[in-house]
Formats: C-alpha cells, structure tokens, sequence
C-alpha cells in the first residue's frame, strides 16, 4: 500500500496514505487509521492548539484533493455516469434534430401545396376547361335563356291548373265552351270568394305538380333501373292525374250539353272525345316541356356553381393546411427548444467530465478520523486543567466546523463534488 507524501507538512508530521481509492476493507481501515496516528501525533506535537489545527486540516483538503486528481483510474470510474448520461443526450440530440427535419420537410410540402392551391383558384377563372369545368360564360348565357323561358312556362302552369282544378271541382258550367271550361278568368277570385279552403286547394295544386317536377329532376340524377322505374311512376302519376282532371272537366260538359237520347257518360266516351285529349295536352305536354327546361336550367346552374364550388372546395383545403402548418411549426419549435437544453446538458455534463470528480463522504471519513485522532491527544497526551481543555476541544471544534463550513461540506446530501475544469 503507497502512502501520502506528506499530507500536511507541519514540524515533520508522520506521513500519511496517498492511494484513498481502489483499496480493499483492510487497506481502508489501514488508512482510516493512519489518519488517525497522523491527527494524533500532529496535535501532540502542536499541544492541541486550534490555529495550528486550521492549517492541518487546509493541508489536509489540499493533499486529498490533489491525490483526487491523480487518480486517473478512479477519476474515469467516477466520470463514466457522466459520460453515460452525455451519450444518451447525443442520442436525444440526434432523434430531435431527425425530428425537425421531417417537420420542415412536412412543412416544405405543405407550402408547395398552398402555392399550387392559390395558383388553381386564379387558373380556374381564366381557363375552367383545364379542371374539366366548362367555360362559365357560355354557361351563364344557357343559364338565362333557359331562365327566360322556364317563368313564362311556370306562370301559365300556374294559371292552366289554378283554373282547371277550379273547373273540375268546384264550377258549375252555364255554357258548352271548351275555352270556359279550361281557362276561367275568375277562377282564382271565385274560388277564394266560395271558400278559403277552397282557395288555398285551387292556388295550391299547380305547385304540386312542379313538386313532381322537381322530384323527377332529383331523381335522374342517380343511375340503375330502380330510378327509372321510378321515373316512369312519375311521369304516370302526373299524366293520370291530368287525365282525371281532364275527365272530370269533360264529364261536366257532357252533362251539359246531353239530351234524353244521349248515353251516360263514361271512359268510352272521354276517349273519344278529341277535347279530352285536348285538356291532357294542354296540361301535360306543357308540363314535359316546363320539366325538361326546368332540369336543364338546374344543371346549367349546377355547371355555374362548380366553378364556385371547386374555389370553396380549395380554399376549406387552405384552411385545413394552414392548420396543420401551424402545428408543425409549434413543433419544430418544441423540438429546436429541446435541442437548446440538450446542448447546454451536453456542455454541462462535458464539463463535468473534463473537471475532476471529489468523493465528498470519503473525504470527511478521513476528516473525522484525523479530528478524532487530535482531540484524543489533547484528551490523553496534554497536561492541562480541565475547564483549560475543554475550551482547547471547543476552540478546535469551532474551527472544524468553520473549515468544513468554508467548503460547504456541513451535512452534505451529494456523494460527490465536481469541479470544473479553468
């Protein structure tokens, strides 16, 4: 076992050990008793006095902390948790950095997409034809000529059917006029006159058909054979009900006009009635033509609206992108602030490794063992009185705990102290 070359050097002090590191129990109990000799036989020498004890301990600091340093071995055992925790904030280093470079890339991408979003909403007013939307402009002029021609159709739907319900439900006929019969000047007043149900039924049946209208419309949009099935009910319904109104508006004339020869009106008759088909003509047929021009002026319409709706379509895309550009960016952020604590663990840790390592509660283990070895030869070697030596152990008690005080080592809760490196 090496020994200190001289831990202290006070009138030829006994030597104490220089290896306090690596040692096995025997070895440390050799050195926590040369200590000891070396506190006793110092404070035998000095006759206990507390300023001399002040520059033993000082030396003593000094040679265990300089032994500390030289202790490469010990010094790189004490270091490698150190180095571990630096090896596993470059790995950290390293993912937040990778991090970073997606989220740029991501946001890079997301960038580019909001450049070309903007470019196609500016492109697709000059040149629809280039989304597969056709020209605007011719569109918007099929759009209102069909417009043009579907009011004037719709008000005379209005007025054929206002009067022909009024006709076949509630007129009583005083001439065989088919003209009368079909189209009645007052039948909109008369009707609201008798009754206002009978008003608002009258007002509300052409609607009704515009309601089939509609729903035909609707329904051809989907494909398969259920929807033509579908279709054709349609279409049946409203011719049936044009053939009923038709029917009964014939019915009433008949009546009108028949003698006692004359048979009862029934199906036979109507049908061979050219009026009959007449009123079915003048109603349903403009009814056809009212539904193709209304269907075509719906996706006329619709055609006009795709330009608005691919524009509306492509600027919820930029919100929903500028959404998540900001939560990239918060973080790339995040991560860039990660990498700036990091970096100063990684140089903190660094300086730790490059400084030296101070193994604190080994240190005052061979403190105390040298203190005691000083107070127990004021105790047994110095002839004093005895309040005398009680005040010589509390004067080299105080300053003890003033030297331990200096250094901050007074209760310690750390197993080591790092000092950097100047």
């Amino acid at each position: 076992m090496k020994s200190l070359t001289q831990l202290f050097s006070l009138k030829k002090v006994e030597d104490a050990p220089a290896n306090t590191f690596g040692e096995d129990e025997n070895d440390r109990e050799q050195i926590r008793i040369t200590y000891y000799q070396s506190g006793f036989a110092a404070s035998v020498k000095a006759t206990g006095k507390p300023i001399v004890l002040k520059a033993c301990l000082q030396n003593l600091y000094m040679s265990f902390e300089d032994q500390c340093r030289k202790q490469k071995l010990e010094q790189d055992r004490l270091k490698q948790p150190y180095r571990e925790e630096q090896e596993k904030s470059r790995t950290e280093l390293k993912k937040s950095e990778a991090a970073i470079g997606i989220y740029e890339k991501k946001e890079q991408d997301i960038n580019d997409e909001i450049d070309q979003i903007k470019s196609d909403i500016i492109e697709v007013k000059r040149n629809p034809d280039k989304f597969g939307i056709e020209d605007g402009k011719g569109l918007k002029a099929q759009f209102y000529i069909g417009l043009f021609l579907l009011l004037p159709i719709t008000l005379y739907l209005l007025v054929f059917y206002i009067s022909a319900s009024y006709s076949a439900f509630f007129k009583e006929f005083s001439n065989d006029s088919l003209t009368a019969a079909i189209f009645d000047a007052d039948a909109l007043t008369n009707s609201f006159m008798a009754s206002w149900l009978e008003g608002v039924l009258v007002i509300t049946i052409p609607f009704v058909f515009m309601g089939l209208g509609y729903i035909i419309h609707m329904v051809q949009k989907s494909k398969g054979i259920k929807n033509v099935f579908r279709m054709i009910a349609l279409f049946a319904t409203t011719f049936l009900f044009d053939a009923l109104l038709a029917y009964i508006i014939e019915k009433k004339i008949y009546e009108f006009n028949k003698t006692t020869e004359s048979s009862p009106y029934d199906l036979n008759i109507a049908l061979g009635e050219s009026e009959f088909w007449m009123i079915i003509f003048a109603g349903f047929v403009v009814y056809i033509i009212w539904g193709l021009v209304f269907d075509f002026v719906m996706k006329e319409f619709e055609n006009i609206d795709k330009i608005r709706a691919f524009i509306r379509g492509k600027k919820e895309n930029l919100l929903n992108l500028e959404k998540f550009k900001t939560e990239y960016i918060n973080k790339i952020n995040d991560f860039k602030e990660q990498i700036v604590t990091i970096n100063g663990k990684i140089s903190e840790l660094q300086l730790k490794i490059d400084g030296f390592v101070f193994p604190v509660k080994e240190y005052l283990h061979y403190h105390h063992q040298y203190k005691e070895g000083w107070f127990q030869a004021i105790n047994t070697e110095i002839a004093l009185p005895h309040k005398e030596k009680v005040e010589l152990l509390e004067g080299c008690e105080n300053l003890s705990e003033e030297h331990l005080g200096r250094l901050n080592l007074i209760d310690p809760d750390f197993q080591h102290l790092v000092y950097f490196k100047n």
